[in-house]
């Protein structure tokens, strides 16, 4: 976690948290001057009946509360502004970075946990980083607190020698225990999220085969999973906040004892024991702010390790060192064999053909047997796991991604539309085309026809995954938008099974 705070904590972000420490520590300082003015008064002033000393040691402390309240403040605005702008770019590198990979790591990660990763696990770290730079108040409190109540009575703090190594070594074992709890607990949310993807996009199915009463029952159980987890996790954290205070207020109770005798015996004042009160009081509140540190600390630290797994996945399909641009639009795979991971079946076996430019070549065969495996090879969306594929005589391997995939136009068999209009659906195989082009690329996919009809035209709203299109208007708009592109290179994967026979002779 250290290593993604240094490396996203950057810029004027970073000039803020260091600000946001030195703001604290004002405010710390003056606080810790507030036993020690209020023990003056009493020795000082009550005691002597002095009433203008009482007054002018008052408006002191008013004057250092004042002041520690602009620090806080100020320490509160810098963190947040650290904490959010470190998130915000630490999400934008995760997204880009996910963006990199190829199919076969995003089906090892799993969408559900990507997305959980991306929005919960970020927020976590975030957290954790606004809380660290205002909490470091509970440290500088309880250390301050500490020294001043050995300048305050060196014998009367040494009840704190035996306390706070107690309260060390206790804290010490829950993180310890904690942590993996934490990282189950992450894994029940990449769970339920799951359930919930797959109901919501499935939802259509779900009603048309009436299993609500089953989904709802993988939901349940899977958010029973999730709050066992939690609760278990939480229990063992909220135990530290109960033995705190218990073992501070054994630790007041005992200043109160050896204070009193002192007190007696004319060897420590009133005063000084009221401030020393004052001081374990700030203590006890330090370390409950310690204890809720540590326990958001435990689910950041796993919340880091989920995001720093994605970083670390390298992706399989990177640029050569040494590139080459294609020769023509002639494909050809040389014994090609290929499988899903290391240890799967081959799906193709020792795959040899080519395909000369301006051919139309079609591919049959029975429910998969592997041809859409075979197409997303082409565009490396998958690496084969041996052999060999060129496009124009350069292996595609040795092809730039962005020219090989500017090179290839294709129609998956999910046919896809983001939310926006229908221009903004289209553009996005080609964001400089004219209104012409668009047009032309819509009437060549046979969706210019439906498209006129609606009513803002190509300005007309589509919803998310284009829900108010049927199956067929989805294909033939992701079609035009692959014409568009002007690829050297069209496939289309299954891309005209909910159009009718008519429209799909107009397309061929």
């Amino acid at each position: 976690m250290i290593l993604l705070i240094k490396k996203y904590l950057r810029g004027y972000a970073a000039l803020l948290a260091v600000l946001a420490p030195c703001l604290m520590f004002l405010e710390v300082f003056m606080d810790l001057q507030q036993p020690t003015l209020m023990s003056d008064i009493i020795d000082n002033g009550v005691a002597a009946g002095n009433l203008n000393y009482v007054i002018d040691t008052g408006l002191k402390m008013v004057m250092y509360a004042l002041l520690g309240l602009i620090g806080g403040a100020g320490c509160g605005i810098c963190a947040t502004y650290a904490a959010v702008n470190m998130g915000g770019k630490l999400r934008n590198s995760l997204f880009a970075h996910i963006q990199s990979l190829s199919f076969a790591e995003i089906d090892k990660l799993k969408t559900s946990s990507l997305i959980t990763r991306i929005t919960n696990d970020i927020m976590q770290v975030q957290n954790m980083v606004m809380m660290l730079l205002r909490s470091i108040r509970a440290p500088m409190l309880c250390i301050g607190g500490v020294i001043m109540s050995f300048v305050l009575s060196p014998k009367l703090a040494l009840v704190l020698c035996v306390s706070l190594p107690v309260l060390i070594a206790f804290t010490y074992l829950i993180i310890r225990k904690t942590i993996p709890m934490y990282t189950i607990l992450q894994d029940n949310i990449d769970k339920i999220n799951t359930v919930m993807r797959e109901n919501l996009l499935g939802v259509r199915v779900v009603k048309a085969f009436t299993m609500e009463n089953k989904q709802f029952k993988r939901f349940t159980a899977a958010n029973d999973e999730l709050a066992a987890a939690s609760i278990e996790a939480q229990t063992s954290t909220f135990l530290m906040m109960p033995v705190v205070t218990l073992i501070m207020n054994l630790s007041i109770v005992a200043i109160l004892w050896f204070g009193g005798n002192m007190e007696i015996a004319g060897s420590l004042p009133t005063g000084r024991i009221m401030a020393f009160i004052n001081y374990m009081v700030q203590i006890t509140n330090s370390l409950v702010m310690l204890v809720n540190f540590i326990m958001n600390f435990s689910r950041a630290h796993t919340s880091a390790k989920r995001i720093n797994e994605v970083f670390s996945t390298k992706p399989a399909i990177s640029e050569a060192i040494k590139t080459c641009e294609p020769k023509g639009s002639d494909i050809e795979f040389a014994n090609v064999y290929f499988r899903y991971g290391s240890t799967g079946d081959y799906v193709l076996h020792d795959l040899t053909f080519s395909i000369k430019q301006g051919k139309k070549v079609g591919i049959i065969g029975a429910t998969g047997c592997g041809k859409s495996t075979l197409v997303s090879l082409i565009g490396r969306l998958y690496d084969a796991t041996s052999g060999s594929i060129t496009i124009g005589g350069a292996n595609i391997k040795d092809i730039p991604l962005k020219t090989l995939r500017t090179t290839i136009g294709m129609v998956l068999q999910e046919s896809l539309l983001f939310s926006g209009t229908v221009e903004e659906n289209l553009r996005y195989g080609n964001e400089t085309a004219s209104d012409e082009d668009i047009r032309n690329a819509a009437k060549a996919a046979a969706a210019l026809e439906f498209i006129e009809m609606l009513p803002q035209k190509f300005k007309s709203v589509v919803e998310q995954r284009g829900k108010n299109f049927s199956g067929g208007q989805k294909q033939r708009l992701s079609i035009a938008r692959t014409l568009l592109r002007k690829p050297e290179i069209i496939i289309l994967d299954d891309s005209t099974s909910a159009v009718d026979f008519a429209t799909e002779a107009k397309l061929q």
